[in-house]
């Protein structure tokens, strides 16, 4: 009601200053009566129209530009309440701009989204790793503690054996976050990648022996010498070749290759072990994955890596060449991962 009064207030002042406004003209101009009725019909009708323009104007302002900004706010504050799975509708109206927010926001929640699903698989993943060692670790000590154990060399080795893996599981977690972040410090050297391949035969021809296995190094070509970080290119190469160890059955071979690349080089590890599957390829560079879990065990205790994150830490160190690295495999006919390396990898100089 109040509103309304208001309101008639105001359009009596408005009829009643355009009266006013027409008698003045028409005396001004001494025109009759009938100018001053059209002047005043005139002029209310501006008076009523003008508002009522602009009021549309402001109307179709607020839908085309108010609306989308609402929504955006809208969603950001879904977001900050923990939804990550609030997305901003189009907008039907309005400038381009606003659906190109729109769209921008949307993709930043979608990578919040996987971001914070990685972390949780992640978490999940660490638990169950840490599980079993802890559990070993406890059953060991109670066992002796309560005298069902003799405190012997061998028990008080197993109990050992797990703290290690334990070790070498933290240290691999915090070189894959750190390499993740892009925060792991490299050493960049010039690398001579046939030597890099040599020391590798060195260091795994043991073991190969010991398992029956042939390993041969074919450099194929003049190889460019590469920048990059040799320690860490030895972690990547070394992650394969054990790996290529572990699922090559006695008779077999690893065949380490390198070749020249236009503007790198390309290595290749592979051997003629047992294959992976093909539903299992998409998965493999991923933290925790192992094709057989109860012979990764085994192997962890034989001096794997046994973590489950030496090919996830493998695709990082490569990436952070500015290099990539892919797996083919075949059941029953091996595997081959191929690392390709720019021989000029240090962001420095780009």
């Amino acid at each position: 009601m109040r509103f309304a009064g208001v309101f008639g207030f105001m359009v009596l002042l408005v009829l009643g200053g355009m009266a006013a406004f027409a008698f003045l003209l028409s005396q001004l101009f001494e025109g009759g009566g009938r100018m001053a009725v059209m002047v005043w019909v005139g002029g209310c009708g501006l008076s009523l129209v003008l508002p009522l323009l602009a009021g549309v104007l402001a109307m179709r302002a607020f839908r085309d530009i108010a609306t989308p900004l609402a929504d955006v706010m809208a969603a950001a504050d879904g977001v900050a309440e923990g939804d990550l799975s609030v997305r901003v509708p189009a907008p039907e109206h309005g400038p381009r701009e606003f659906g190109r927010l729109a769209e921008s926001f949307n993709r930043m929640t979608e990578e919040l989204e996987r971001a914070d699903q990685r972390r949780r698989n992640l978490t999940a993943d660490v638990a169950h790793e840490l599980r079993t060692p802890l559990h070993i670790i406890q059953g060991n000590l109670e066992g002796i503690l309560d005298d069902v154990y003799e405190p012997t060399p061998e028990h008080v080795a197993a109990t050992l054996d797990e703290t290690r893996l334990l070790a070498r599981l933290v240290d691999d977690l915090r070189t894959l976050s750190l390499a993740e972040a892009g925060q792991l410090p490299l050493m960049w050297e010039a690398v001579d990648v046939a030597e890099l391949l040599a020391d590798l035969s060195t260091s795994f021809s043991g073991q190969a022996e010991a398992a029956g296995i042939d390993l041969r190094i074919e450099i194929e070509g003049h190889l460019p010498t590469i920048t990059g970080d040799a320690g860490r290119l030895d972690q990547v190469l070394g992650n394969l070749t054990a790996n290529a160890l572990r699922h090559t059955p006695s008779g077999g071979s690893i065949t380490l290759r390198a070749q020249p690349l236009e503007g790198g080089v390309r290595i290749l590890v592979r051997d003629t072990g047992d294959g992976i599957p093909a539903e299992d390829l998409p998965y493999v560079f991923d933290r925790f994955w192992r094709g057989d879990r109860a012979r990764a065990r085994i192997s962890a205790h034989a001096g794997g890596t046994g973590s489950g994150l030496g090919l996830a830490i493998a695709r990082q160190l490569v990436h952070a060449h500015g290099g990539a690295i892919r797996v083919e495999s075949e059941l029953g006919q091996g595997t081959t991962f191929t690392v390709e390396l720019p021989a000029d990898g240090w962001p420095g100089d780009k």
